[in-house]
């Protein structure tokens, strides 16, 4: 291996795991108002998108990451029609969202325009031309403020955010109270799909945290797991709502679905692999079973930050 550090990009995968990606080039590097943006191409993964030196995506396996997050809830909706999207700089939960013909509008909320204008320029295979499609309502605010000021409702939400850092924009769109605004903001079907973190056996902190918070204030949620190669192995996802499960849901229902909203472009998502997601191992289940901690605004969690 090439020992010179420049030729190498370190991913923090955990407080005591990291895992090195080797850089072909270095696209971009800036420093926003809210967080440090780099674009680095890397020998196996393609083009990485880091945002303060953790890796949101690569091109060799965005989509399972976005179908994991977008497909799952959209699906378990019986219709959605209105999806609100917090962060998503990229544009790719916003594209998953803009694949179902029942969708009538979808307001993304990306507190970091420089961001969503770096992806637009450099990464536009991720959006696909979605920041265009006539239904998107983009906004470049605080998504809980957005939320608290708004008198509308919506059938999904998908928070798609960084880990919680101190330094971060996000750590506040995590806790308790956050998530009771979302409950009152979600139609009776209503459903908030979160991306949770690490679910490495050595890295359960995040998901458990962000498992115990969603169930002090929704009475169903449940959490799934999914391999993403370029976060360094299995990855969280929580979903929760007031009425509605997607875990009794069968395989063939799944397929039924997809097909009936002719969602013909997945390359990860469908019946099986959504009976797989939440079949957690039994670790996991034990883990996140067990009293977590609270987060809260007056207790928020921190992700490790090297």
């Amino acid at each position: 291996m090439d020992s010179d550090p420049d030729k190498w990009f370190w991913d923090r995968v955990g407080k005591h795991l990291i895992q090195l990606h080797s850089i072909e080039a270095v696209l971009y590097t800036g420093q926003t108002k809210f967080q440090n943006i780099e674009i680095i191409r890397s020998g196996n993964f393609g083009r990485f998108l880091v945002l303060d030196s953790k890796i949101q995506s690569s091109d060799a396996d965005e989509f399972i990451y976005h179908e994991a997050l977008v497909q799952t809830p959209m699906i378990a909706n019986p219709g959605p029609e209105t999806v609100f999207i917090a962060g998503g700089g990229e544009g790719a939960t916003l594209r998953e969202v803009l694949s179902h013909r029942t969708v009538r509008r979808a307001v993304m909320v990306d507190i970091d325009e420089e961001v969503v204008d770096i992806c637009k320029r450099i990464l536009p295979e991720y959006s696909r031309g979605s920041f265009d499609d006539p239904r998107t309502e983009l906004y470049h605010t605080d998504a809980r403020e957005y939320l608290a000021s708004s008198s509308e409702s919506f059938d999904v939400i998908i928070i798609d955010l960084p880990e919680p850092i101190e330094e971060g924009p996000a750590y506040l769109l995590y806790t308790q109270e956050f998530y009771q605004l979302v409950r009152n903001k979600l139609t009776s079907n209503g459903i908030i799909s979160v991306q949770s973190g690490s679910a490495s056996w050595t890295e359960l902190e995040n998901l458990s945290a962000v498992y115990n918070t969603l169930k002090s204030v929704f009475p169903i949620v449940c959490a799934y797991q999914v391999d993403i190669p370029s976060f360094g192995g299995p990855w969280g996802f929580c979903l929760a709502s007031s009425s509605v499960s997607p875990f009794p849901i069968s395989a063939s229902e799944i397929d039924e679905r997809i097909a009936a909203r002719s969602l013909d472009h997945l390359k990860f998502y469908d019946g099986l692999t959504h009976q797989a997601m939440f079949s957690l191992p039994k670790h996991i289940r034990n883990e996140i079973a067990r009293p977590a901690r609270l987060i809260t605004d007056d207790t928020p969690l921190y992700m490790y930050q090297s």
